[in-house]
C-alpha cells in the first residue's frame, strides 16, 4: 500500500459521489412534473401508496428525496400522513435499485457476446459520450441538458467505481486492510456503527452500499461482515432524512422523518434477530464464511428490505401512533392561509414543479381575497359596515404576509431553476405577485373611500351610485377575464382584458365630465365629490392590474414576447388589430346604452376612436 493506491481510491470515491448526485439530480430535474403528478395521485390503499414509493425512488435513485418530498406534500395538505406511510415503506426498498445496477461489476473480461456491453468499462464511456453529445447541443428538446447529465453522472459513476475497486485490488494485500474486515466479522456491532456513520456522513444509502459493493472486490468480505454493515446504513440514512424534514417543518412534516426512523430501527432489530436465529439454528454456515461480490451485497440489502417491509407493512400504523406522542402539535396559526405558506418549503427545490405549484397555490390565493375585497370594499360605498372594513384591513394583511414569503421563496427558489420552461414560470410569478400585492391595496383605497363618506357623513348622488354600478360590472368582467387567465393560462381570456381596459378608461373619462358638470351646478357637494373622483381612480388602476395580469399570461404563453410586453400592448391599442377593434367597439356600445339612462346627451358610438385616433392618443400618453 502507498500513498497512491489511497489517491486513487479517494478519487474514485469522490468521482463515485459526484457521478450519483450528478445523475440524481438530472433524474428529478427532468421528471419533476411527472413526479409531481405521481406523488398527488395516492389514495389511501397502502399497497398503491407503497408501489409508487419504491417506483419513484427507484427512478430518482434516492430514498431521502424521495421521503423530503412526501414531507412536503404533507406539511402542503396535498396528501395526510396517513397516506405517506406506504410511501415510506416504499422508498426504504425503492432505494436498493441503485445496488443493482452497480452489480454490473460482477462482469468481467470473461464474459463474452452481449453481456460485454454491460461491463462498467463499456457503459462508462459509452454513457459519457452520450451526455457530453446532447449537452453539446446536438438534441434541443426541452429537457436535453438534464438527459446530457443523467447520462454523464451515469458515466462518471462507474468510472468512480472502476478505479474504487482497481485501487482496492490493490490494498488488499495490506494487513490492514483484511485485519479491519476480520473485526467486522467478530464483532457485528462495529459494522453496524460503520454503516450507520458513513450512511449518515453521505447522506446516502445507495452510494454507503456502492462503497461496499466496490470493496467486495477485494475478495475478503464476507457475508458475516457485510450484513450488519448493510443494516446500520438503514439508520444513518434516514437519520439524515429526520433532519431535512424536521427544519421549519409542521408538525405533520416532522412526522413522515419519525416514522421512517422508527421503521428503519424496526427493521434493524428484525434483520439482526433473524440472522442470529438462522445462524444459531445451523441455516446460514453455507454462506456464513462465503466471499461476497456486488451482485451479491445487492442480492442481500434488497431481500432485507423486502422481506421488512412485507412483515412491518400491516403495524406501520403503530408506526403513525407514536409519531404523535414524540411529536406534539402546535397551536393554530393565527394566519388562516399558514396551510398554503407552509407549502413553500425548500424541501421542494429539488422538484421544480412542485416549488412552481406551491407558488402558484399561494399567488391565486392573493388574487382570490384581493378580488374578494375589491367587491366587498365597493358595497362600504353604498352602506358602510364597520366591520367588513376591518375584514378587508385582516385579509390585507395576509395578502402582505404572502407577498412578502411568496417574493422570498422565488428569489431562492431562482438559484436552483435550471430548466427554460422553469424559469418562465418564474419570472411570470415575479411580475404577478407584485400586482396581486397592488390589487389589495388599491381595495383598501376604495373602502376608505366608503369610511370617508361615512365619517363625514356624505354620500353619493344617485347618479354617481348608479354610474359607478356600471363601471364595476365593467370591472367585475375584466375581473373575471384576469382570473381565468392566471387560473388556467387562458390566452383567449388574457386577449379580452386589453379591449375592455380601454373601455374603463373611456368610461371614466366620462363619469369625470359628468361629475364636474353635477359639481358646477350643485347636486354634488365637494366632499363627496372628492371622493368620487379618488374612486375612480383606484377603479381604473384596478383594470390596469387586469391588463398587466393579462400581458403577464401572454407573455408565458409567447416567450417571444416576453421582453416586448409594453411594445405588444401598444400594438393592440393602435387600432391594427381587427380583433382588438371589434371587441372594444362592441363592449363600448354595450357599456355606454347602459350609461345613457343616466347620462342621456352621450352617444353611445360619438366616443369609440378610429384607429387613427387611438394611434394618435397612444401616442400622446
Amino acid at each position: 500500500m502507498n500513498f497512491f493506491d489511497l489517491l486513487t481510491m479517494f478519487g474514485g470515491l469522490a468521482m463515485f459521489l459526484y457521478g450519483m448526485r450528478l445523475m440524481g439530480d438530472g433524474l428529478k430535474e427532468s421528471s419533476s412534473g411527472t413526479l409531481k403528478v405521481a406523488m398527488e395521485a395516492v389514495t389511501n390503499s397502502s399497497i398503491k401508496a407503497f408501489m409508487l414509493g419504491l417506483l419513484v425512488t427507484a427512478f430518482i435513485q434516492s430514498s431521502t428525496a424521495t421521503i423530503v418530498i412526501t414531507s412536503g406534500l404533507v406539511a402542503a395538505g396535498i396528501i395526510t400522513l396517513k397516506q405517506s406511510l406506504g410511501i415510506i415503506i416504499g422508498a426504504n426498498v425503492g432505494t436498493t435499485v441503485t445496488g443493482q445496477i452497480i452489480r454490473l461489476l460482477d462482469i468481467d473480461s470473461s464474459s463474452t457476446g452481449w453481456l460485454q456491453i454491460f461491463k462498467p468499462s463499456t457503459l462508462a464511456p459509452v454513457a459519457l459520450i452520450i451526455g457530453i453529445v446532447i449537452i453539446m447541443g446536438f438534441s434541443k428538446g426541452r429537457n436535453s441538458k438534464s438527459v446530457g447529465n443523467i447520462a454523464i453522472g451515469f458515466g462518471i459513476l462507474f468510472s468512480g467505481l472502476l478505479n474504487m475497486t482497481g485501487a482496492v485490488s490493490a490494498l488488499a494485500d495490506n494487513g490492514v486492510f483484511d485485519k479491519f474486515f476480520s473485526q467486522l466479522s467478530d464483532n457485528p456491532f462495529i459494522g453496524y456503527l460503520t454503516g450507520a456513520g458513513v450512511a449518515f456522513v453521505l447522506q446516502s444509502s445507495s452510494a454507503t452500499i456502492g462503497i461496499l459493493q466496490a470493496f467486495s472486490a477485494s475478495g475478503q468480505l464476507t457475508f458475516s461482515a457485510v450484513y450488519a454493515v448493510i443494516v446500520g446504513v438503514y439508520l444513518g440514512d434516514c437519520v439524515t432524512t429526520l433532519i431535512v424534514c424536521a427544519i421549519g417543518a409542521k408538525p405533520d412534516a416532522k412526522r413522515v422523518g419519525v416514522i421512517n426512523v422508527l421503521f428503519n430501527l424496526g427493521k434493524t432489530v428484525l434483520v439482526l434477530a433473524a440472522v442470529a436465529i438462522l445462524k444459531q439454528v445451523g441455516l446460514l454456515d453455507g454462506i456464513w464464511t462465503s466471499v461476497v461480490n456486488p451482485g451479491r451485497i445487492a442480492n442481500a440489502n434488497s431481500i432485507f428490505n423486502l422481506a421488512c417491509a412485507l412483515i412491518l407493512l400491516p403495524v406501520i400504523p403503530v408506526c403513525e401512533k407514536m409519531s404523535y406522542k414524540i411529536v406534539k402539535d402546535e397551536k393554530i396559526p393565527a394566519n388562516k392561509y399558514q396551510e398554503k405558506l407552509d407549502a413553500l418549503s425548500p424541501s421542494f427545490f429539488g422538484t421544480p414543479a412542485i416549488a412552481l405549484r406551491s407558488c402558484y397555490d399561494v399567488l391565486l390565493t392573493m388574487f382570490l381575497v384581493a378580488r374578494e375585497n375589491v367587491d366587498k370594499a365597493i358595497g362600504l360605498v353604498y352602506s358602510y359596515d364597520q366591520k367588513v372594513f376591518d375584514g378587508i384591513q385582516e385579509e390585507e394583511n395576509n395578502i402582505d404576509i404572502m407577498h412578502d414569503k411568496a417574493s422570498a421563496y422565488l428569489a431562492s427558489l431562482s438559484g436552483v431553476l435550471k430548466q427554460d420552461y422553469h424559469i418562465l414560470i418564474l419570472n411570470e410569478y415575479y411580475k404577478l405577485v407584485v400586482e396581486f400585492e397592488r390589487l389589495g391595496d388599491y381595495a383598501v383605497n376604495i373602502a376608505e373611500v366608503g369610511q370617508e363618506l361615512h365619517d363625514k357623513r356624505a354620500a353619493f348622488s344617485t347618479t354617481a351610485k348608479e354610474e359607478i354600478r356600471i363601471l364595476m360590472d365593467l370591472i367585475d368582467s375584466i375581473l373575471d377575464c384576469a382570473e381565468k387567465s392566471f387560473k388556467v393560462r387562458d390566452v383567449d381570456a388574457a386577449y379580452t382584458i386589453e379591449p375592455l381596459e380601454e373601455v374603463v378608461d373611456d368610461v371614466v373619462n366620462v363619469l369625470k365630465e359628468n361629475h364636474l358638470s353635477r359639481l358646477a351646478k350643485g347636486e354634488c357637494t365637494v366632499i363627496a365629490g372628492t371622493e368620487f373622483m379618488d374612486l375612480l381612480s383606484d377603479v381604473e388602476r384596478v383594470s390596469d392590474i387586469c391588463s398587466n395580469i393579462g400581458l403577464a399570461t401572454v407573455a408565458r404563453v409567447n416567450p417571444e414576447l416576453a421582453n416586448e410586453a409594453h411594445d405588444y400592448s401598444q400594438y393592440l391599442h393602435s387600432g391594427r388589430d381587427e380583433k382588438f377593434n371589434k371587441e372594444y367597439k362592441d363592449a363600448h356600445i354595450r357599456y355606454f346604452r347602459r350609461l345613457k339612462r343616466y347620462i342621456p346627451e352621450i352617444d353611445e358610438y360619438q366616443h369609440t376612436p378610429r384607429p387613427e385616433e387611438l394611434s394618435t392618443r397612444i401616442n400622446d400618453d
